[in-house]
């Protein structure tokens, strides 16, 4: 009876998710995210590009109308998406700390100064150390079974901890997922990124620049159209690779049974998009896909789809919330989002939505906004400087070297010359409505004194809610996270043994723990397959355990081993 007794507490504890995946009727979880694309897509009125398989996945889903980034570039918005926090509420809102761009990232913070703060300082690359309550979102998914993969950016401001994902590189998939086990699965498509404006200058064009429509604030020459073109040209090549990672799901006849996200990171590629804190740098395509089988009990709730489209505000800080709802996982309470899907979805939907504006590359700034249904307020602090940004990045695109010439040969109109201005006032307000190119200030306009006076109320509401650290000089913010600029580590793993069980723990406040079981003696890397801990462990005699305790922010402990 102790043998008997003893294999069932072996089960339960060192395979813990082989006894959760018999019968489990939860639906696997599919992002296909892109990168740098606002609603220049058919279901949001532009039918410029030809994207058949978004145009079926909208047909059979559901099209979110107002769906706005929290920053408009990658960094900081990925680093609120996979924690459910504002980034300036975790000190990740500067755009970029580091290199730790893909996979597990390169957790080397050697290098040049990246960058001067507001007050000029130097400030050196680093991981964001964020509170130790935190974690990236995907390791409760793991401790409640669920399989996750990432393929493949992280770029989260941090290094990711291996806690967060099962596999986290180029070659993730949800196939590897053992059989019967739900997945969450991510695929990050590039091909609509910024740079491709210029790097594929040179591939076949399938949108004709003749066809393309032209905002106001761009002139309107062939240079412009060109790139415009392109753009669109490259949203047509993601269509494409969204139609093959749908075929890969009903081939495996998985379709029915998998809720598919399609959104991108933030707004458009062209010069006034992204890094731009108005409507063409924040607002974002989003379409949802949920099995009939599913919809009553994951779907919007009743009276909210009209048309196939839903018009709630929802920010990207609500993503993790979401996800946790759909899984059915307690949705923390630390989390500053809520749910707009699934069992846990918040019973009062939100007023307003929040964004951000702090350091973009090597150009300091700050400016917060906040949206409702119909308007926009932009609060501007640091009035002195321009609006636009001179970024090298961006002047590798060939329309913006072009209107930056234009601009010096006077030949721009003042809608174009609006984003040039030499400084800023302290608010902006826009009418979305009549205004979706944000270009006719009303701040001064007394018919808007109770709106103006309703969105400072509700931004100062918010900043003091989430503590916002944008007052925090960059240097100085630094130096809390990484005291005399070294890099915290996190402690070494703690093994208790009490008979056969296994209890781990960490002194390091905040920090997750991984293990891994093995039958061979190795020094185990970074996709090496590690667990995250959860509840105490019996190991087989004859095996190794290995340890490591991770924390955001902090290096890895030192791997801890063990044989049994």
């Amino acid at each position: 009876m102790k043998k008997l007794l003893l294999l069932v507490f072996v089960f339960f504890t060192v395979f813990p998710v082989v006894a959760q995946k018999k019968n489990d009727d939860r639906p696997n979880i599919l992002w296909l995210t892109c990168e740098d694309i606002s609603p220049y897509l058919d279901m949001y009125g532009d039918s410029t590009a030809h994207t058949p398989n978004l145009d079926q996945l909208a047909k059979e889903g559901i099209v979110f109308d107002n769906v706005f980034a929290v920053v408009p570039v990658c960094a900081p918005s990925r680093s609120d998406i996979i924690t459910g926090m504002y980034p300036t509420s975790i000190g990740t809102m500067h755009m970029r700390t580091a290199h730790d761009v893909h996979s597990w990232g390169k957790r080397d913070y050697s290098g040049p100064s990246i960058a001067v703060d507001i007050n000029g300082n130097k400030v050196p690359l680093y991981s964001a150390v964020i509170p130790p309550y935190v974690k990236c979102f995907p390791e409760y998914l793991r401790k409640a079974g669920y399989y996750c993969t990432n393929n493949d950016k992280t770029d989260y401001q941090f290094a990711a901890p291996v806690t967060a994902w099962d596999e986290n590189n180029k070659k993730a998939e949800w196939k590897h997922a053992p059989k019967g086990m739900p997945f969450f699965s991510v695929y990050n498509h590039f091909v609509t990124h910024e740079s491709q404006i210029w790097k594929r200058k040179n591939k076949p064009q399938t949108v004709s620049p003749d066809s393309v429509p032209l905002p106001s604030y761009f002139p309107d020459d062939s240079i412009v159209r060109q790139d415009v073109a392109r753009n669109y040209s490259n949203i047509e090549v993601l269509d494409k690779q969204i139609g093959e990672k749908i075929r890969a799901l009903k081939k495996a006849g998985l379709y029915d049974k998998t809720i598919i996200f399609f959104f991108s990171d933030h707004g458009g590629p062209l010069p006034r998009g992204k890094r731009v804190n108005y409507e063409s740098g924040l607002h974002v395509p989003f379409i949802v896909r949920i099995p009939p089988r599913y919809m009553k009990k994951y779907g919007p709730g009743p009276g909210k789809i009209k048309n196939g489209h839903v018009s709630e505000l929802i920010s990207f800080v609500d993503l993790a919330p979401t996800v946790l709802s759909i899984a059915g996982v307690p949705i923390p309470a630390y989390m500053q989002g809520q749910a707009f899907l699934g069992p846990q979805r918040a019973k009062t939907e939100r007023k307003y939505i929040f964004a951000s504006g702090d350091r973009y590359d090597g150009i300091t700034d700050r400016n917060r906004v906040v949206r409702d249904h119909r308007y926009m307020y932009v609060r501007n602090y640091h009035t002195n400087l321009p609006c636009y940004k001179d970024i090298k990045y961006r002047k590798q695109m060939d329309m913006m070297r072009d209107m930056l010439r234009l601009m010096q040969l006077g030949r721009l109109n003042k809608d174009q010359l609006y984003w040039f201005r030499l400084q800023k006032v302290p608010e902006e307000l826009y009418d979305i409505k009549n205004d979706p190119e944000t270009l006719h200030n009303l701040i001064d306009d007394p018919k808007y004194k109770a709106k103006i006076a309703e969105l400072r109320k509700a931004m100062d509401n918010w900043q003091a809610r989430v503590g916002d650290m944008g007052s925090i000089p960059e240097k100085e913010m630094f130096l809390q996270m990484w005291p005399k600029g070294i890099q915290p580590v996190t402690d070494r793993v703690h093994i208790t043994k009490k008979g056969r069980m296994v209890t781990l723990s960490c002194d390091t406040k905040g920090a997750s723990i991984a293990y891994l079981i093995s039958d061979k003696d190795f020094k185990p890397g970074l996709n090496a397959g590690w667990k995250v801990y959860d509840q105490p462990l019996v190991i087989p005699k004859g095996k190794y355990l290995y340890t490591m305790g991770t924390r955001i922010g902090y290096k890895d402990s030192e791997i801890g081993k063990m044989k049994f």
